[in-house]
């Protein structure tokens, strides 16, 4: 028994001198192995907002004259003279076009007057009427007086209004309609149709 014990014995040293040099191998890899790197989750860049543009507001036109639908029109930006006849209807066979200029840009709440042919210019088209080389300033307003609110000599600007008639416009208020001023004196249907597309009622 004792021999056979003797016979086993390198066996079990070099059994147990593998495994002892196994683990130590074990022990050195495991030293040298760097730490793990911690891992980063970044965030995805952030996208900028566009910044928000202004939508810009219609033109509100007063058409009148030679046209088919006189009245207020709302037209987009940039719009010019010829787009505001057209949203009236387009203009009658009477209507003089060389006598305005259809490719002017439009201002809001400015007034288009289409004449029609051998139609004198009314007192505010004349004063607005630039001379050229010369930059002028129009003294007559340009879109419909109110007759509640106008002054005297904005009303002597009008056509077929003198002095006296303007008074008497004032001294008659307050108005209700345009149709109000048949009560003036001085101031009959032919005259009325004149003023109609240079006045209002607010």
């Amino acid at each position: 028994m004792k021999t056979r014990l003797v016979a086993y014995l390198p066996v079990v040293l070099g059994t147990s001198a593998f495994w002892v040099m196994v683990f130590g191998a074990y022990l050195l890899l495991e030293q040298r192995r760097p730490p793990p790197q911690p891992i980063r989750i970044e965030a995805p860049p952030a996208t900028p907002t566009p910044a928000m543009t202004p939508t810009p507001a219609p033109l509100r036109v007063y058409v009148s004259g030679a046209v088919r639908s006189p009245g207020v029109y709302r037209l987009p930006p940039d719009s010019l003279v010829q787009d505001a006849i057209l949203a009236a209807g387009g203009e009658t066979a009477a209507a003089d076009l060389v006598a305005i200029n259809l490719a002017r840009p439009l201002a809001d709440g400015e007034q288009v007057h289409v004449p029609t042919r051998g139609e004198t210019p009314p007192p505010a088209a004349r004063a607005s009427e630039p001379t050229p080389g010369v930059g002028t300033t129009p003294s007559a307003p340009t879109r419909p007086l109110d007759l509640n609110t106008a002054t005297a000599a904005e009303l002597e600007a009008l056509p077929g209004i003198g002095p006296k008639t303007a008074e008497a416009i004032i001294a008659g208020r307050p108005y209700s309609s345009v149709e109000d001023l048949l009560r003036v004196k001085g101031i009959g249907p032919v005259t009325l149709e004149k003023l109609r597309p240079y006045v209002t009622v607010r």
